[in-house]
């Protein structure tokens, strides 16, 4: 899983390091890099597994092909997704376009979100997290899960 939340900043080349555990969870997965893609719910960077994107592809397919969903969410997300490859450090190069999408400009957060990450940019993390923490309060009960009987 991706967890925890790890600070790096932009190399003079434009790379970044990504944080060693979310290479080695990739790696056990079998790949060598990330798929990146613009969020649609706030200025961040979704990164994810190979698999994990060809679920989403697959949700999509899902749909009506003739509906206006299918295409919106194929377009939001397939067609802005980027398949980065980690360098010999571990080390990929986000395009300007994700960069300026969550006004990254140096440093930045990856942020573990269990099967994902996300990517962003310290302060606009920081504000996020804030109400993030309140609705989660808010909404706590909501959060379930099956209890296994002892054995």
């Amino acid at each position: 899983m991706f967890l925890s939340t790890y600070e790096n900043k932009l190399d003079k080349k434009g790379r970044v390091s990504v944080p060693a555990s979310f290479r080695s969870h990739l790696s056990n997965l079998g790949y060598n890099g990330v798929i990146c893609y613009p969020s649609f719910n706030n200025f961040s960077i979704e990164a994810c597994s190979q698999d994990r994107i060809e679920k989403i592809s697959s949700a999509i397919d899902s749909l009506n092909p003739f509906e206006e969903k299918r295409d919106y969410f194929a377009t939001s997300i397939l067609a802005e997704s980027i398949n980065l490859q980690f360098d010999s450090e571990g080390r990929i190069s986000l395009s300007s376009k994700l960069l300026k999408h969550a006004k990254i400009k140096n440093s930045m957060l990856f942020v573990g979100q269990g099967q994902t990450f996300q990517i962003w940019e310290p302060t606009m993390f920081e504000k996020f997290k804030v109400t993030a923490r309140k609705k989660a309060n808010l909404n706590r009960a909501n959060l379930k899960w099956e209890l296994q009987p002892n054995k």
